[in-house]
């Protein structure tokens, strides 16, 4: 065999190698004679490069180099993909400018409304033009755009419009809602569902009645769930709502060719109304005239990449620049939501009437009468109460039973004084991953051996959290002939029978039961409370809530049980839970962080990295005198965080100092990097 290395082999890898194409000179080629400058965003995915460059546009491709098209264009020695978003008679550069090298697709994918929306977005989150594009249209599949039609198909005739229905008539503001989409106004509202048994009054038919009324009234429609079951539950009632073609479903999991059709079906008018996740926010709906967004809490909703933004001022940018209505839903409310209710961006949408009857009843293990009857109750992992209620509801349907962890026991603690348990050799938490399993680290799976606390020198462990399974586990021992479902992490249930089961599910891997839950018991509440981030109280009556709206009301004789809140003192979070009050604690909750100056009601935005990359970052920002600092927070590999505040006033001066930053890091090439956040959602963390 010969060497690899040799140069005979290497002459003959290179000579299979295809061949780069010269570059052609601008004078060599015949110029379009209608607007031959062409003006290109091109993905060089550097910020101090985040503009549009011109270029010519050959004769030979001034058909298709049309505004919206997918280029390839020679950057710096190389051939680069971009957008062509303009066509003009002249060039604005006085040098040579180079033409471009082809057009990759004729197909207008970037509109022109698009454009704005990703640019106002980039604006907010100071983020790069490239980087919203990336995340607002999906990679070409050829295949796909060949496949489809550019002629949309005669729809078929909706169906007769039968007003409010089951699922706006509850509500006071429901029917004008619905009215308004119909006539082609663009209303702002921040609807808050009641819980109800019956499909066709639930969320997801309410979701799919506005977009009817959207479409009764000549424009479309965009919807946005946290993850896909939400996105089935909602296809479905579309499909009845509308008849089937009507609409597309669009999520970053459909896969290259069934995502770019989907996409491809809006873009050319085939369909005028989608649902999906995140990634269907900069879905290009021809006339939107309605942008919704369902359980704006969902960290689903948060973007993982930069500029990382939540859907909910995606959509909100949207619908300033197309002109399109907005809903906001949910069975509570966020702070970010109150802000916008209490300012006047949003208007409420609410129950006509009391609520009582289609909410079920709630009690708290450990008060009143029970604490006597089971002094225990406030910290037992399953008291009598809860027993005792998922006893008598086994007897009419199933039971819904939340637990905060998923695994076995994921989380030990020192028997004498609490204190976590830390592996000795990486200080991870340990965890016992299933029955008759040893403790082990869950960092760098290193068996426990001999325990000794690093705080009182204690040698004893105990659980401080119990998972699903361990839970699963043991009702299945308490119950013993009931069948025992899972849903969690690998093994999502999307509905059960309306026969008696226990049913053991992580937040929202709750499934939908027929008929509703018969009773609803919350484990460990305590470990949703005590979380160390900012919106701990908001995320665990969201979580409670979410839980406790698939049980019947208390007209049915459902119940919801919450276990483990602490019993020292009265919480707010709780008190909402009881009374079914989530805009109190809204309220509530906006006000205290008015008073401590914390978001939403100013502006934060968090700059990581190298402790000294960080400090000469803000010395490049030049920021505003308005502008607060806090930190520097310690972060692992011995990295910094520091907190930037202003007032709400100031968001788009800060905005603009942190992209300036950016792009002079970029253009000195700085060795090391550092991440722009703003708006993190827990600035701590």
């Amino acid at each position: 065999m010969s060497d690899p290395g040799s140069a005979e082999q290497l002459s003959l890898i290179r000579a299979a190698l295809p061949k780069a194409p010269r570059p052609t000179k601008a004078a060599d080629q015949e110029l379009a004679e209608t607007d031959p400058v062409a003006a290109v965003v091109v993905d060089t995915g550097l910020a101090h490069l985040d503009r549009p460059f011109e270029y010519l546009v050959p004769a030979a491709l001034a058909e298709t180099a049309v505004p919206g098209a997918r280029v390839k264009v020679r950057f710096a020695g190389q051939d680069l993909d971009g957008f062509l978003v303009s066509r003009k008679a002249a060039a604005e550069h006085d040098g040579r400018l180079a033409p471009i090298r082809r057009v990759v697709s004729p197909e207008p994918v970037l509109t022109e409304r698009q454009l704005a929306v990703a640019r106002a977005v980039a604006a907010r989150y100071a983020g790069t033009l490239g980087d919203v594009l990336r995340l607002s249209v999906p990679p070409r599949h050829a295949a796909a755009e060949k496949a489809l039609s550019l002629e949309p198909p005669a729809p078929d005739p909706l169906p007769a419009p039968s007003g409010p229905g089951p699922a706006w008539s509850r509500y006071a503001a429901g029917p004008a809602f619905l009215s308004r989409l119909t006539a082609g106004d663009a209303p702002a509202a921040s609807w808050l569902a009641l819980p109800t048994t019956d499909p066709a009054a639930d969320w997801p038919a309410a979701l799919a009645a506005a977009a009817a009324a959207t479409v009764a009234g000549g424009r479309g429609a965009l919807l946005v769930v946290p993850d896909h079951r939400d996105v089935t539950r909602v296809d479905a009632a579309l499909t009845a709502a509308l008849g089937p073609g009507r609409h597309v479903r669009l999520t970053a999991d459909q896969g290259p060719q069934a995502r770019y059709t989907a996409w491809l079906k809006v873009l050319r008018g085939h369909v005028s109304v989608v649902v999906g996740t995140r990634a269907a926010a900069f879905a290009p709906v021809r006339d939107l005239g309605l942008v919704s967004w369902w359980d704006d809490g969902d960290d689903n909703h948060e973007e993982p990449r930069a500029p990382y933004p939540h859907v909910r001022e995606v959509l909100l940018t949207r619908a300033a620049v197309e002109g399109a209505a907005v809903l906001s839903g949910g069975f509570t409310r966020t702070v970010a939501v109150q802000q916008l209710v209490e300012t006047g961006t949003l208007r409420p949408i609410s129950a006509a009437g009391p609520v009582r009857g289609a909410v079920p009843r709630v009690v708290v293990a450990g008060e009143g009468l029970e604490l006597e009857r089971d002094p225990a109750a406030a910290s037992a992992h399953l008291p009598s109460v809860a027993w005792r209620t998922a006893k008598a509801a086994l007897e009419t349907g199933p039971v819904l039973v939340q637990v905060p962890r998923r695994g076995y026991v994921p989380s030990l603690a020192c028997q004498t004084c609490r204190a976590p348990a830390r592996c000795a050799h990486c200080s991870g938490p340990i965890a016992v991953t299933g029955r008759g399993a040893e403790p082990a680290c869950r960092w760098c799976g290193r068996g426990v051996g001999r325990f000794e606390c690093r705080q009182c020198g204690g040698r004893e462990l105990r659980s401080s959290v119990v998972g699903a399974r361990r839970t699963a586990e043991e009702l299945g021992r308490a119950f013993p002939g009931v069948p025992v479902h899972t849903s969690g992490a690998g093994a999502v249930l999307d509905r059960v029978a309306a026969t008696p089961s226990l049913v053991i599910a992580t937040p929202g891997a709750e499934p939908v039961a027929e008929g509703g839950y018969a009773a609803t018991l919350l484990l460990d509440a305590w470990a949703s409370l005590d979380r160390p981030t900012l919106d701990a109280g908001e995320e665990a009556l969201r979580r409670w809530l979410a839980a406790a709206a698939l049980t019947r009301g208390s007209a049915s004789r459902g119940q919801v049980v919450l276990c483990g809140a602490p019993g020292h003192t009265t919480l707010p979070v709780v008190e909402a839970l009881v009374r079914w009050d989530p805009v109190w604690f809204a309220a509530r909750e906006l006000a205290d962080r008015a008073a401590l100056s914390l978001p939403p009601t100013v502006v934060m935005a968090a700059v990581s990295g190298e402790r000294r990359a960080v400090e000469a970052a803000l010395v490049q920002a030049e920021l505003a005198g308005t502008t607060e600092r806090l930190g520097p927070l310690p972060l692992p590999d011995d990295a910094v965080r520091m907190l930037l505040r202003v007032p709400l006033a100031d968001r788009d001066a800060l905005a603009a100092s942190l992209t300036a930053m950016r792009a002079k890091r970029s253009a000195r090439k700085e060795p090391v990097s550092v991440q722009v956040r703003v708006d993190p959602p827990d600035p701590a963390t």
